[in-house]
């Protein structure tokens, strides 16, 4: 049994409380942005802006406080991307070194084009820390002790252990119950592995990897690969359109995620192919339905603001990734239209043209 905060209120956190409420055993908070939204989550028993149409267990803690952050022994951070660093800066003071940090958020912080797992080791220690991609340093803390019932690995004394998880899921699918495959890295596979244990169920099966940065890219690059098939969808092109934006989409994340020290054959699995899959098809996917918005002429802030407070990760996503390409040397043509359509405002049939207009080239 462990005390697990669920970072974040919005559908995919909301969901993964319900998950791990599902799982039993376990003692679940899951905090929003303030009381105030906390307390309309209570007072309505479900969440209604985000996810609607699920009751929430009265088991489920829900709090606005930052300080409940202080007794959790696991933290499963959901918060966007871009509100990530702000967000970690409140809760600096409430967390402990030996606390697992699991980020389920899928995106790359604009500017400084670090991954999740990044922002929050730099977030979390006193001197900036960049590109572990797990366990960070820490100082000023007294050590946290787990409860003699939680037995497993823990992060190394004095410091925190960060890791991700990624793969493809809808979260009205996972707050079903629907059976859904997941990945979880944590460069310490002792810690991975007691993840594996404390999250899965019979509706949430949970593969270990090392490879953080594999998974963490392929999570995030694929929402600008969801975009692109959008557009084509949106713009009335077929299934052959979205099977070469899938292949080639996938060919663009896995160069980049090489060059940043991932693995090639992670790309391949859950966290690369199979989250890239669901979310260039799905109709739940928020990133494929802004794309195909923009393939049918409405402009993206108006598509933005339908969205109702939901995040499209992709939308933040597709700048950092290209300068990140940009920063390793790495050709990213998809990601480089899907730029010039959303921050450009260029034309999305004149980016497909101009993708097909490229010269040949092998495959491999």
């Amino acid at each position: 049994m462990s005390r697990i905060l669920v970072l974040g209120s919005g559908a995919w956190g909301t969901a993964i409380a319900l998950a791990l409420h599902r799982r039993r055993g376990h003692q679940i908070t899951l905090w929003a942005h303030s009381p105030e939204a906390a307390q309309e989550i209570v007072d309505a028993g479900e969440n209604r802006q985000f996810l609607p149409g699920f009751p929430l267990p009265k088991e489920i803690a829900i709090t606005g406080d930052c300080a409940s952050a202080s007794s959790a022994e696991v933290v499963v951070s959901v918060v966007p991307s871009e509100f990530l660093r702000a967000t970690l800066a409140r809760f600096r003071p409430h967390l402990r070194p030996g606390q697992i940090v699991v980020s389920a958020t899928k995106g790359v912080e604009d500017r400084t084009y670090l991954r999740m797992t990044e922002v929050i080791a730099d977030s979390l220690s006193h001197e900036a820390t960049r590109g572990t991609g797990s366990s960070v340093k820490s100082t000023g803390f007294s050590p946290y002790k787990p409860s003699a019932e939680s037995k497993g690995a823990l992060a190394p004394e004095g410091s925190f252990a960060i890791g991700a998880l990624s793969g493809p899921s809808f979260a009205q699918e996972v707050a079903q119950g629907q059976p859904t495959a997941l990945t979880i890295a944590f460069r310490e596979r002792s810690i991975a592995a007691r993840i594996q244990r404390e999250f899965s169920s019979e509706s949430l099966r949970l593969y270990t990897s090392s490879d953080v940065t594999g998974v963490e890219l392929g999570g995030a690059l694929k929402n600008v690969i969801a975009i692109s098939a959008g557009i084509a969808a949106g713009v009335g092109l077929g299934y052959n359109s979205t099977a070469a934006l899938i292949t080639r989409g996938i060919a663009e994340i896995t160069r980049l995620a090489v060059a940043c020290g991932g693995r090639r054959e992670t790309l391949a699995g859950l966290s690369g192919m199979g989250d890239l899959v669901l979310t260039c098809t799905g109709s739940l996917s928020r990133n494929r339905t802004v794309g195909q918005a923009l393939g049918q002429g409405r402009k993206l802030p108006e598509i933005l603001e339908s969205l109702g407070g939901k995040v499209a990760e992709g939308v933040h996503t597709t700048r950092a990734a290209l300068g990140l390409a940009r920063k390793h040397s790495i050709e990213m043509p998809i990601t480089e239209q899907m730029e010039q359509i959303l921050n450009e405002g260029k034309d999305p049939r004149q980016a497909i043209k101009d993708l097909m207009l490229r010269p040949g080239k092998e495959e491999h």
